[in-house]
């Protein structure tokens, strides 16, 4: 049976730590984004369940664990264990034991084979099984058949169990461990204490920060190379996750220095070889010389040229006849288009690329429809597509035409790890419409430029002042700045639109003003539920969503009403009302616990990032179809398409119910409740508000405070990103290349 591995001397490198071991009971509470959670153990000769706290998120119930820290008192909750580290230990008991095979832990071993084996065996059964297995045929239904494939499922087992333990008693959360034992496979160890910043590097959800917890468990020298380098690559990639596509040189070494608490010198050997080694690219602007990582760059530099060649090369010329074949598409779909409308529906025949742009209410959906309509009565293939599985859906229900994802009409490879339409593949059109194109970053611009035949026209849609997309890059704004693409601004609200309150209190928040605020749900889209204080917020929410929206207008309250809120954390971010919301509109049947959270068939789930294999993205909002206890496998399914997600891949979903506003984008709902106060002043912003608004159809609720509504129209300094692109398409262009009027 696999043994813990010596470990370091943690007992002088956790000098004061109290050492206590139990059995976790139950999970009270979990929050796997920051790896913490809230277990009660039965520890053995105490009558009283111990409150643990800590970063316990990956354990398990029944699980038997090896924790230290230190008992603390806390003003609400009383004496609780604040875990430091910990790892799990075999279990000894027969319950133990039993549940530890039912874990799906070991492959093939499922709860009720382990039920009949530990009662064979009992307390015996481990040892049973890694020293005599032949005698596993003593329980009846398993045959040489199954001892062989239970014998190769255990030593697979064994092998990984030296590993993980043996990260854990390093301090690595089982979660991490397993990604890591996934990674490296027998040689994780090896890695880990050689160089554990190789696991930033190589493992996404891993960062540097855990990487550097590690290396100083270990007494790595902090001035080493790979720390170093590490160091700066983490710099850049939370540069990234802000929006920006380089970071000037100096803003690097000045993040770096308060990272790392070294001089500025070995930074800059570092990042020469960073340079060397092809990770980062440097380049001198009009501003200062500036860094990128090489991907960034590469497609950057890869959207200019790939733009340049669509703008340069000739497109078929527009019919002669356009606006008697305009007139007769408008009576077959029973449109009366404006000026502004036929004017962009003509332009996207006379221009190779064109960028439509306008906010809610002005007509954008409509336009498409007859650009469609009129390609395709002139046989040209057209092709819709958009950033998110539901902004697809959405132009698919609005056009009555077939709508894919951008990356689905790219067709994704897991074999090859890339997208099978590009260069040499191109997409099979005459026409690509993309909508929603504030959402698209400067890498899914590039794949799909690679990918548009050079003849083909190019359909930009999407409205300017919302958030920009969650990626590096600031794409739709770029090109309309570079003035090299042609545009056309809708700025006309059609009178159905100016019904709505909805319509017109996005407007008006886009302007700056301050948005009509009515208390009454009578004949209302638009409501404001004045509130200060969170706890009562929270309440009344809880209830709006549970109760009364459901009831007053026939809302189902998972499938219709979002609540969407800008912060992560505190009493109204989107962990806690997660929880609250779950209890509140799907509290029966069995809790599935997973990855440290506890999910039920039916909850609203969302994924966290881009999964290609799964063609499941960033955004993507399913429902929990169930859950496989022998496989350890769950499955969501994803408007009518059922994904199945593996352990290791637990920290890919989270809850649904509230979301963030940048998670929301791209979404609509029947209804919205929308949390704005002044606790998230930090978030709030003109173009956060303006987005979170229009993600409501038939209704939007807004609770808070009119001062943090105000708050937010103050601020409408647009957050910088750091981009190049319009400058690039600009000098791509050839000389003397007229600019188009934006």
């Amino acid at each position: 049976m696999a043994k813990a591995p010596p470990t370091p001397d943690l007992e002088t490198t956790d000098a004061g730590l109290e050492v206590l071991e139990g059995v976790v009971e139950r999970i009270t509470f979990a929050a796997p984004e920051d790896h913490y959670a809230v277990v009660r153990l039965r520890v053995h000769g105490r009558r009283q369940e111990v409150t643990a706290v800590g970063p316990l998120a990956t354990a398990r119930e029944g699980e038997e664990v090896h924790l230290k820290g230190r008992y603390e008192v806390h003003p609400r909750f009383g004496q609780q264990f604040k875990v430091i580290w910990w790892y799990a230990v075999l279990p000894t008991t027969v319950a133990g034991i039993e549940r530890y095979l039912a874990s799906g832990l070991v492959k093939g071993i499922g709860p009720e084979l382990a039920r009949r084996l530990v009662k064979r065996f009992g307390t015996e059964t481990l040892k049973i099984i890694d020293e005599t297995p032949e005698r596993l045929k003593e329980v009846p239904g398993i045959g040489d058949k199954k001892v062989q494939q239970l014998l190769a499922d255990w030593r697979d087992h064994q092998e990984a169990r030296e590993v993980l333990v043996g990260l854990q008693g390093l301090g690595v959360g089982l979660a991490h461990a397993f990604k890591i034992y996934r990674q490296y496979g027998s040689r994780a160890l090896e890695v880990v204490t050689t160089n554990p910043y190789q696991l930033a590097l190589d493992i996404q959800g891993l960062g540097f920060v855990s990487a550097d917890r590690l290396a100083a468990r270990l007494n790595l020298n902090p001035l080493a190379p790979a720390r170093l380098l590490a160091g700066l690559l983490h710099v850049l990639e939370g540069v990234s996750a802000d929006g920006h596509v380089y970071v000037p040189e100096e803003e690097l070494f000045g993040k770096a220095r308060e990272l790392l608490q070294t001089p500025r010198e070995p930074l800059v050997a570092a990042l020469g070889a960073l340079e060397r080694e092809g990770r980062v690219v440097l380049q001198d602007l009009p501003g200062g010389r500036v860094v990128y990582r090489k991907p960034a760059w590469v497609a950057e530099t890869g959207v200019a040229q790939a733009l340049a060649r669509l703008l340069t090369t000739p497109a078929p010329p527009a019919p002669l006849h356009l606006e008697d074949l305009l007139d007769r598409v408008q009576q077959r779909l029973g449109l009366v288009l404006t000026a502004e409308q036929t004017d962009a529906v003509a332009q996207s025949f006379r221009d190779k690329l064109l960028i439509i742009t306008g906010g809610p209410g002005t007509g954008k959906t409509t336009i498409v429809s007859c650009i469609l309509a009129l390609y395709r009565q002139l046989g040209a293939r057209v092709m819709l597509m958009a950033p998110t599985g539901r902004a697809a859906k959405r132009l698919s229900e609005a056009t009555g035409a077939e709508a894919a994802t951008i990356h689905r009409a790219l067709e994704f490879s897991p074999q090859e790890g890339g997208f099978r339409r590009n260069l040499a593949d191109p997409l099979k059109a005459d026409v690509v419409v993309v909508d929603e194109m504030s959402m698209v970053d400067v890498y899914l611009m590039y794949h799909l430029l690679r990918a548009i035949p050079a003849p083909a026209r190019l359909v930009m849609v999407g409205d300017a002042h919302q958030l920009p997309a969650v990626g590096p890059g600031n794409v739709l704004k770029d090109l309309i700045d570079s003035q090299a693409v042609p545009t056309v601004r809708l700025t006309q609200i059609f009178r159905q639109a100016r019904e709505s309150l909805i319509i017109v209190n996005a407007h008006r928040v886009n302007q700056g003003a301050f948005p009509v605020l009515s208390p009454r749900f009578e004949g209302r889209d638009f409501v404001f539920l004045p509130f200060d204080d969170p706890e009562p917020l929270h309440q009344r929410l809880l209830s709006l969503v549970a109760q009364y929206l459901p009831q007053r207008y026939g809302l189902d309250p998972v499938r219709d009403i979002q609540v969407i809120t800008p912060m992560h954390r505190g009493r109204l971010g989107t962990q806690t009302l997660n929880a609250e919301l779950q209890r509140c509109l799907n509290p029966h049947g069995p809790a599935y616990a997973w990855g440290g959270r506890h999910f039920r068939r039916g909850d609203k789930v969302m994924q966290l990032r881009n999964n290609y294999a799964k063609e499941v993205f960033n955004g993507d909002i399913g429902r929990v179809r169930g859950f496989f206890p022998d496989s350890r496998v769950l499955q969501v399914d994803f408007d009518g398409r059922v994904v199945s997600y593996e352990t290791g891949e637990q920290d890919e979903l989270t809850l649904a119910y509230a979301v963030s506003v940048h998670k929301a984008q791209g979404s609509e709902f029947p209804a919205v409740v929308l949390v704005l106060t002044t606790q998230h002043y930090l978030l709030l912003q003109r173009n956060l508000l303006y987005t979170a608004i229009t993600r409501g159809r038939r209704l939007v609720v807004l609770m808070g405070s009119k001062k943090a509504v105000g708050l937010a129209l103050a601020n409408d300094r647009p957050v910088r990103r750091y981009t190049h692109l319009a400058t690039r398409l600009q000098a791509a262009l050839p000389p003397g290349r007229p600019r188009k009027s934006a």
